[in-house]
């Protein structure tokens, strides 16, 4: 499940959020949470022939794809495993992202029908796309048994101000569901669920900053999740058990119940080879950006008590004997009129020099390759 407006507020969220109030959601104990996960990695390789949407996850090329790992509860190993099994896989083309899903479920239902219902109040799947990985400008897509869609685009994180723009559609998008059961009927037990979705490359690129489709080697982040809600059986129909909420289980933790923080996303790694192979290292500035997501959830705190940003290190209590390895040259904050811009400057294990920065919305900008 994802944090967002109620239904009639989602097509706008224009709701003026004042900037203490949005700083005040968020502290060092939800990092504290997220940092001790690492994001996953998934190749995602070049298909190797046509695909037909019919969720069925059958056609020659997705057999050159490999499944993701098993997913997990949203919040990590802190958590019991997912009581059902759920995978993912992934193919590209020129023209398409292709995104596949196999969803072992006894009972396959669904309730919504109308396209951008708050399709998470059923059981769900659901897709997050953030191509330059800087928190912001990103795409969510959502769907139920019943192949009913909910696709929206988010500027910042609701953590961040939002907003959500839900009159943004996907033109040219196809998706397909495939139930190994019976829709909808509780006397009896059904397999599993499938679907396949495929998103045009030209819809991503309005955001991507960068090329879409992707260069050789590219990464972008992505992240995957399954609403699933505990059932009853009332005069032959299926009804959410009360007062028991759902669970969330992704294909990278989070280490909070919260969608909506896309700095544990996963890394997906495009590849125009046919067969991808397993595993990949994880991106080279991953440290830079947890050490600046650190910077960044230490100042929302330290403005949450004093009502001012701080300007040192020393100021967020950032005591991490790595971290306080930086010099000055390395590392600044410099106030500014919104909030602050902290940037941090490093070289990476390739030998490259880079700079890259962050703010009070926690966008995270590579801002350059330092000639050496």
């Amino acid at each position: 499940m994802n944090i967002k407006p109620i239904a009639f507020l989602a097509t706008t969220f224009a709701i003026a959020i004042s900037l203490n109030t949005t700083l005040l959601g968020d502290s060092r104990d939800d990092w504290d949470k997220m940092k001790r996960i690492t994001p996953k990695s998934y190749i995602c390789s070049y298909a190797n022939g046509p695909i037909q949407i019919d969720g069925k996850v059958t056609d020659k090329a997705w057999k050159h794809a490999n499944w993701s790992s098993e997913f997990e509860d949203i919040e990590g190993d802190v958590k019991p495993r997912p009581r059902f099994s759920t995978r993912m896989k992934m193919l590209w083309d020129s023209e398409y992202l292709y995104i596949a899903a196999w969803m072992k479920e006894p009972h396959v239902w669904g309730t919504l029908t109308e396209h951008d219902s708050v399709i998470f109040h059923d059981n769900d799947f659901e897709v997050f796309i953030d191509p330059d990985g800087d928190n912001h400008e990103y795409y969510e897509f959502e769907m139920n048994a019943l192949n009913t869609g909910w696709d929206l685009f988010l500027l910042k994180p609701y953590k961040d101000g939002g907003p959500a723009d839900n009159s943004w559609e996907i033109p040219g998008l196809k998706t397909a569901v495939h139930v190994d059961g019976t829709l909808n009927d509780p006397s009896d037990r059904d397999n599993y669920w499938s679907v396949e979705i495929a998103i045009p490359w030209s819809v991503l690129a309005e955001f991507a900053h960068q090329a879409s489709p992707p260069n050789e080697g590219d990464h972008w982040r992505f992240n995957y999740s399954r609403v699933e809600w505990r059932h009853v059986v009332d005069n032959g129909d299926y009804k959410k058990l009360p007062n028991t909420r759902e669970d969330n289980w992704v294909w990278s933790p989070q280490g909070i119940i919260d969608m909506h923080r896309p700095e544990r996303w996963g890394y997906v790694w495009f590849t125009k080879q046919k067969r991808a192979r397993v595993g990949h290292p994880i991106a080279e500035t991953h440290a830079m950006r947890e050490f600046l997501m650190t910077v960044y959830h230490h100042q929302k705190s330290y403005f949450g008590k004093n009502k001012s940003w701080a300007e040192s290190l020393e100021q967020l209590e950032i005591t991490d004997a790595r971290l306080n390895r930086l010099n000055e040259s390395g590392f600044s904050i410099r106030l500014t009129d919104e909030g602050y811009v902290a940037t941090y400057t490093s070289t990476l294990a390739n030998g490259k020099t880079v700079s890259m920065q962050i703010n009070e919305r926690s966008r995270l900008t590579r801002v350059a390759d330092v000639l050496e």
